[in-house]
């Protein structure tokens, strides 16, 4: 639920912990007289004061910057007042402290309190305040979470240009057009001995083929933005000892994985997130699969795990022993598991086909292994294969941009902007709504009714991505994942 917006709220902007420099900010309506009796002077707007802060008993607490902001020229549209004192925890705690305790302080002689109501701030009030007084957009609103989590520099960069407006341009230029032909259409229902005239001479159907045209750019960009913030979760998997604890630490570039001769070393799912041009890429190492009345019970549970990251996967790397595969109970093990890949895995998610270990096969021998493999029944197709060595680093490279074709990630993607699944799912829906309108408006008078609303789904689902629309749930799950400073 979204929180009462008329009370004036105060928190501690700064992430927890000691630090150089540590901001309280607060915001509502009427903060003057407030911000006067904090700092024991009239603050200029816009203008940093440097001043003591004082407590109660008039001792310094510290000395800092005060900077009052009127409304509405602030990031909340509010009055905002912030304090910059050193970053100190007790020291911004104290400092807290003392804001809840000038707001209920009388003035005199009208006994009325300086900030009455003044409470601490819900997570990710600030920023949803900014949007429901129009400073930001809902895409604006989440680029300032997703640039604060961002973990790649590219995901920073594109957080920036998302926060910026650049996808809040491309969402308004749908929209606009799309508000204009449905505009178009709704107006030919008045007239309906001329509407089929009316729509060919409006270029109705021209105007339809260039916003789906102008939608699928968005859609693509879009579909690059939110993987650039998801990331892609690739799940290794292969036979005990088929060195899939070694091809993390080899793609990781650190030991993260205990690698030993020992079957059954890997017990439980290690995770690990690199970065490829990038993308956030999450590895998983799982335990070895496999069958057998020697299986102990905790091995179990790591195969059992195993399976569950699997199907949950965005792409699996099975992992094959170029040194066994002359081994039948080793191929035929193998064979088991990919026809169970095949049977459990969604037709859509990449399966690649990893042949390790060849730093340790001979030219010979290599050539004796492929021929066999090529005999094999396999659930993909020859090109998915790859050979290399997790030990020297060899074909390591070649794998990672086969990760990231895997992902569909496409190369040169300069001024991205960040984006989430849910914007990608409302796009998607816009499609699925323009491409039936479309299919309406071929039949003509028959279907003029169908082809308007249409066009109305299409356009509240644009609407979803920006916030212009009254959605409380929506918007109390999405501020409620901000720091409670912002």
């Amino acid at each position: 639920m979204l929180p009462h917006t008329s009370e004036p709220i105060v928190a501690i902007a700064t992430a927890p912990g000691r630090g150089a420099v540590g901001i309280v900010r607060v915001s509502g309506q009427h903060l003057k007289a407030f911000a006067q009796q904090l700092c024991g002077r009239p603050l200029q707007a816009r203008q940093a004061h440097y001043l003591p802060f004082h407590d109660d008993g008039g001792q310094p607490i510290d000395q800092g910057l005060a900077i009052f902001f009127p409304a509405p020229h602030s990031f909340t549209g509010e009055d905002v007042l912030e304090l910059q004192a050193h970053g100190g925890p007790v020291v911004l705690q104290l400092l807290l402290a003392r804001c809840m305790e000038v707001a209920s302080s009388l003035q005199t002689p009208t006994s009325q309190a300086y900030l009455p109501g003044l409470r601490l701030a819900q997570a990710g009030e600030f920023t949803q305040r900014a949007f429901l007084n129009d400073k930001i957009d809902l895409t604006q609103a989440e680029a300032i979470a997703d640039l604060i989590d961002a973990s790649t520099g590219a995901a920073a960069r594109s957080a920036s240009r998302s926060l910026a407006g650049d996808f809040s341009k491309d969402i308004a230029r749908l929209l606009a057009g799309l508000v204009h032909l449905r505009m178009l259409v709704e107006a030919t229902l008045d007239f309906p001995e001329e509407e089929i005239d009316f729509l060919q001479k409006a270029d109705a159907q021209g105007q339809l083929t260039r916003l789906q045209a102008q939608l699928r750019q968005v859609l693509e960009r879009t579909q690059q933005g939110a993987l650039l913030r998801e990331g892609i979760k690739v799940v290794i998997a292969g036979q005990p000892n088929a060195g899939k604890s070694s091809l993390l630490n080899a793609l990781a570039g650190a030991e993260l994985a205990i690698v030993t001769p020992i079957a059954g070393t890997t017990r439980d799912v290690v995770q690990q997130t690199i970065q490829i041009e990038g993308v956030p890429v999450h590895v998983i190492d799982t335990a070895g699969l496999r069958e057998g009345a020697d299986i102990n019970e905790v091995e179990q549970i790591g195969i059992e795990r195993a399976w569950g990251q699997i199907e949950n996967a965005d792409a699996v790397l099975f992992l094959h022993d170029l040194t066994r595969m002359h081994e039948p109970a080793y191929a035929a093990a193998d064979a088991q598991i990919a026809i169970r890949l095949k049977s459990r895995l969604p037709s859509q998610i990449p399966l690649l086909d990893l042949w390790n270990k060849c730093d340790l096969q001979t030219r010979s021998t290599l050539g004796e292994t492929l021929d066999t493999h090529a005999m094999q029944s396999s659930p993909q197709a020859p090109n998915n294969d790859l050979h290399l060595s997790a030990k020297t680093g060899a074909g390591v490279a070649q794998l990672r941009q086969r990760l990231l074709q895997a992902a569909g990630w496409l190369p040169a993607n300069e001024g991205l902007y960040l984006a989430r699944a849910r914007h990608v799912q409302a796009l998607e829906r816009v499609a699925l709504h323009l491409g039936q309108a479309e299919l309406n408006l071929a039949a003509q008078a028959q279907s003029l009714d169908l082809l308007a609303e249409e066009l109305r789904l299409a356009q509240n689902a644009l609407n979803e991505i920006t916030g212009a629309f009254n959605a409380d749930d929506l918007l109390g799950h999405i501020f409620s994942s901000f720091c409670i400073g912002k």
